[in-house]
């Protein structure tokens, strides 16, 4: 493996790494609403940026608390078709009221209707980073988001360790749905945890459906894809030397049994799919992350997860640390230039 150094931004403390993650996420997503070019640019998707619609301030609800409609897996297995709660449905093309003007096909209006912001999360950490930088803005088109995780544990979502039940928790359930829509959230159906294989094809189709359609791809391709980087080099559910996980270049999710950390049985979304998103952003913070930082920044022939992503998506990965993690590293540190300027309710 060659030595691929991604840019790297450092910041004093939690906070500026919270406030910088939030810009990055919603230049990216700006920038997947209006179809501008991606090209990085201090290690954000640079381009024209295009405020997003935040209207008035978030304002709670009745009971005080602001809450997303019950999401659910909503995997219907029947006549082999899936359903996803949230997903809005296709209005069809009305035709031209001038008859020398030929009005743009449905797929052309398809299209138009339904830009999306793609991103996939990973669990742990990350989602506290997102809770502190960015439900505080007011630029955030969750209308207009579509949420899929990097990788889940096979657990109940009403369990700590699950992905989707903290994103709920720490995210999801505050979101002012009437000022600003609710995502589209693509998680794994819940009544088959029991069977890590079933589980990982299941969610693999969910990405089909999403990322395909009626055509044909080779990968699915995220606007952003989010992660964290455990102590032990774990990237979402992919551990170093583990069960040829990172070998596999075919399957879109794999399931994960016999982990050796946290939840024993977990799925996953492969290198391929990681490594072909339009951006891939580490977020790291804690002292405890120092090692495998050093490690993965000054030793990336040892082929952790994470070298693998710097080296498959080079020049589409950025990371977000906090001095801490940098402790005894050697790597050249960026400052990072707020691209958005942030409106905070």
């Amino acid at each position: 493996m060659t030595t691929t150094v991604p840019k790297v931004f450092a910041f004093h403390e939690f906070t500026g790494v919270a406030e910088a993650v939030a810009d990055h996420v919603v230049n990216a997503q700006n920038m997947a609403l209006t179809k501008e070019p991606y090209a990085i640019r201090n290690g954000s998707i640079s381009g024209s940026v295009g405020m997003g619609a935040g209207g008035s301030g978030v304002s709670a609800g009745a009971n005080g608390s602001l809450m997303v409609p019950q999401l659910s897996g909503a995997v219907s297995r029947q006549a082999s078709t899936r359903s996803i709660s949230g997903r809005e449905p296709s209005t069809p093309a009305s035709g031209a009221s001038n008859p020398n003007i030929r009005a743009p096909s449905s797929s052309k209006l398809k299209k138009i209707k339904e830009k999306r912001f793609k991103i996939a999360l990973s669990g742990g950490s990350l989602i506290q980073v997102l809770h502190e930088g960015l439900l505080k803005r007011r630029d955030v088109q969750w209308g207009k988001w579509d949420i899929y995780f990097a990788d889940e544990r096979l657990v109940p979502f009403s369990s700590p360790d699950s992905n989707f039940g903290l994103t709920k928790s720490k995210i999801l359930d505050f979101i002012d749905v009437t000022a600003y829509g609710a995502p589209r959230v693509f998680h794994i159906n819940e009544s088959l945890i029991e069977d890590p294989q079933e589980c990982a094809d299941d969610y693999e189709k969910v990405l089909i459906k999403g990322f395909a359609g009626r055509d044909s791809v080779k990968l699915p391709m995220f606007d952003l894809f989010l992660l964290g980087c455990a102590p032990d080099g774990h990237i979402a559910s992919l551990f170093p030397n583990f069960q040829e996980n990172l070998r596999e270049n075919l399957a879109w999710v794999i399931p994960v049994t016999s982990a050796p950390s946290g939840p024993s049985n977990r799925i996953s979304l492969t290198i391929p799919v990681i490594c072909h998103s339009h951006q891939v952003t580490f977020v790291v913070e804690g002292s405890t992350k120092a090692p495998v930082v050093k490690t993965i920044m000054e030793r990336p022939e040892k082929g952790l997860p994470s070298s693998i992503v710097n080296e498959g998506a080079a020049g589409r990965v950025a990371w977000f640390v906090d001095d801490d993690a940098l402790a005894d590293v050697f790597v050249t540190k960026k400052k990072y230039k707020f691209l958005v300027h942030s409106e905070e309710s």
